[in-house]
């Protein structure tokens, strides 16, 4: 069969030429394409299911949230595993799916088990699928440093909370930007429970009246000389006196007002964890998270892009500084292995040369090595494999095998029959 190939090959040489250029075009476009990264992504096709309720302790939520979905999930297919972990105030499930497995099919299927068990969940219990991601999808965290010192952390978390992080969730690739460290600013009500007790108003009620006082509310139409006019009442809060002068109840027909219960004032959200920045003190940061199986150095690019174009609208003294970028260790990663691949493939070469003393024999190796390189990634693009220092380096190693597969070693006839120009190609064997 090989020697058929051989023979054929030697006669349909147009073909053969035209076969190779086309594969190696093929590869260049695959090289092309193809993802680049620092290390292999290996992780489990995974679901991640974030449930919050504020205020229960673990135990509870342990029964009334984890156990459910855990339960349910289990009998969603080509479900491999099903881990979970509950804490204060808050439930993560994780879902694993075999190897294989589609993740945006694998997150359907969460939703649908989801949307079955939601009766049974607690009223004001609403569980979310986290960003369709990997734990390699970390790819770029930035910090907010501010020289002039004239902004607080919590003014710093507004400004990352409600600026930089949506724009940067805008850049194609990035599945989501999480704030760390600074404060939340929050609307605060510190109530004397003294005063609760002399008006008699329960502490339910002063929530629901707080809860209703910051909405809008829509009337029908009013139509006048043939124009309609649309009603509605807005309702919205707009500074702490707003909230003060919210009514909770009537007294003897005088209104009880917040600011008559309490203290209404500015103050941070618990937080569990601080950032900070090259023992300079305390500031404020995010967390850029790739989008499961795309190019980390392009969504890297894409972000240096935007925070390139956002720079000029910050705040004087405020300056946007990279904490951890991969993309230096993938360009460093790459560039060594394509050094090594190049070095080595001249040193095989010379190699081939030397020992067989024959140029043209050396040509069959040394034009089939690039050739074999390149086209390795036609298989990688299709298989979603990214180039990465694993795969670059186990091409680095098959190298030799590569060299050793092409080399030609020729087995003549005997003496007795020495080869001349009518011997047939079968009398050469090719190993």
């Amino acid at each position: 069969m090989i020697t058929w190939i051989i023979e054929w090959c030697a006669r349909n040489r147009f073909l053969v030429f035209t076969a190779t250029f086309l594969l190696v075009m093929a590869g260049i476009w695959s090289m092309q394409r193809i993802p680049l990264d620092a290390l292999p992504d290996i992780s489990d096709v995974q679901v991640i299911i974030h449930t919050s309720w504020e205020g229960q302790p673990p135990d509870i939520i342990e029964d009334q949230v984890t156990y459910p979905i855990v339960t349910a999930l289990l009998a969603a297919p080509q479900v491999k595993a099903v881990r979970a972990q509950t804490m204060f105030n808050d439930s993560y499930v994780f879902v694993v799916f075999e190897d294989g497995t589609d993740i945006y099919w694998a997150r359907s299927r969460v939703l649908e088990y989801l949307q079955q068990i939601q009766g049974r969940l607690p009223a004001d219990v609403h569980p979310m699928i986290g960003p369709d991601a990997t734990g390699a999808g970390w790819v770029y965290e930035y910090a907010l440093v501010d020289h002039t010192h004239k902004y607080s952390l919590a003014d710093l978390r507004s400004l990352q909370d409600w600026r930089l992080r949506y724009q940067l969730e805008t850049v194609p690739g990035v599945a989501e930007v999480a704030s760390i460290g600074g404060f939340v600013r929050q609307y605060q009500i510190q109530l004397d429970p003294n005063k609760l007790l002399a008006y008699g108003i329960p502490l339910s009620t002063v929530i629901d009246r707080v809860k209703s006082s910051t909405n809008e509310v829509g009337g029908r139409v009013l139509e006048l000389s043939g124009t309609r006019y649309y009603i509605r009442g807005l309702g919205y809060l707009k500074s702490l006196a707003d909230l003060e002068n919210v009514p909770v109840n009537a007294k003897n027909g005088t209104p009880v007002l917040i600011k008559d219960l309490g203290t209404v004032s500015f103050g941070p959200d618990i937080r569990e964890g601080v950032a900070e920045w090259q023992g300079q003190g305390e500031t404020v940061g995010g967390i850029v998270v790739m989008r499961f199986g795309l190019n980390a150095l392009n969504v890297i690019n894409g972000v240096k892009q935007k925070l390139a174009e956002i720079k000029p609208s910050l705040p004087p003294g405020v300056e946007v500084v990279s904490g951890y970028d991969r993309a230096g260790l993938i360009q460093d990663s790459i560039q060594t292995l394509q050094r090594d691949l190049i070095e080595e493939a001249i040193i095989v070469s010379l190699v081939i040369i030397v020992f067989l003393f024959h140029f043209r024999s050396a040509l069959i190796p040394i034009i089939t090595l690039p050739i074999a390189v390149v086209a390795s990634f036609i298989p990688m693009y299709y298989l979603h494999v990214s180039s990465n220092i694993m795969s670059l380096g186990g091409l680095a190693l098959a190298i030799g095998v590569l060299v050793d597969a092409a080399s030609p070693r020729r087995t003549m006839c005997p003496r007795s029959a020495p080869r001349t120009r009518n011997t047939p190609l079968t009398k050469i064997r090719w190993n």
